[in-house]
């Protein structure tokens, strides 16, 4: 096995308070975000106007986003290369349809002047995610949180342990979305299985260390929990850090070097696989022994 850290003794229940304080901090920042700009929802969530052009001469889906752009609209684009042709969505009201269809068509004009184009297609489409989807979706997120607590006090005989699990990643998940709000960067579907992907990667992590913490209680059934707790975090420190940097390496090349079109995917998995690395270690573990140390 691999090891990237050797004998690290660590005092990470005794800075608990301080590691408390820090995600307080991310997490008043995201929800005073969220309370004064909200949660930039896309296409996907709000519904808007849908523009398709076919151009006379070959334009690159690049030249048409920074026409875009410099006409001030936050769109959506898809390409039909073979037929020189592409789709604008813009998210906005079924009455401005026409204004904002008007305003891609004079956006075009400024940009490509010696390129004659043609509208094909101006209509409205609605929001792929609907109220009753949507609530059904909050309803299985509840439920899949609830089957997490079920399955982590059944495997570890407490169920103190599985609230701490769904603790941290509901942590992991609202320090991202608030990151998403800061920045104000749109959030559609797969901004939507971002935040699942980064739940599942949490509460994995924090199974590993919970793993350890069982394991070394039956070899020492009369060691303190606090020491406990440290002895495990730090033995399986070396694969945390492997494990997630090798994530936070692709993922920030993804971010990088990987376009404008998963850059919002990117910067979410970037601060997900962060903060998950952080609540596994300075979350979970510390909630476990603060709960059980005021429960005895």
């Amino acid at each position: 096995m691999m090891v990237l850290i050797k004998k690290t003794n660590i005092n990470f229940i005794g800075k608990r308070f301080i590691f408390f304080g820090i995600s307080a901090v991310m997490i008043a920042a995201g929800a005073a975000s969220m309370a004064v700009k909200g949660l930039n929802l896309g296409l996907d969530f709000t519904g808007g106007t849908l523009l398709q052009v076919r151009f006379e001469s070959p334009v690159t889906t690049a030249q048409v986003r920074g026409a875009m752009s410099q006409a001030g609209l936050e769109t959506s684009i898809q390409s039909f290369t073979d037929r020189n042709a592409y789709q604008i969505k813009v998210k906005g009201s079924q009455e401005k349809v026409n204004e904002i269809s008007d305003k891609i068509m004079a956006g075009f004009a400024a940009s490509f002047p010696g390129n004659k184009f043609t509208e094909e297609k101006r209509d409205y489409v609605g929001p792929v995610v609907g109220r009753d989807l949507a609530k059904k979706a909050l309803f299985a997120f509840i439920l899949s949180l609830f089957g997490i607590i079920v399955y982590v006090a059944f495997r570890f005989a407490n169920p103190v342990w599985g609230a701490a699990g769904v603790l941290a990643l509901m942590h992991d998940v609202f320090v991202a979305a608030g990151a998403l709000s800061i920045t104000n960067r749109e959030i559609d579907l797969v901004i939507v299985a971002a935040l699942l992907t980064i739940a599942g990667y949490s509460i994995n992590d924090t199974i590993v260390i919970f793993d350890r913490m069982r394991e070394n209680m039956r070899m020492f059934p009369k060691m303190p929990l606090g020491q406990l707790a440290n002895t495990s975090v730090n033995e399986t420190l070396s694969r945390t850090l492997i494990t997630n940097f090798t994530v936070l390496a692709v993922v920030a090349v993804l971010f990088l070097f990987g376009g404008e079109v998963i850059n919002n995917f990117a910067f979410t998995m970037l601060i997900g696989s962060i903060c998950g690395t952080y609540s596994t270690i300075a979350i979970a573990t510390p909630l476990v022994y603060q709960w059980e140390g005021k429960r005895k």
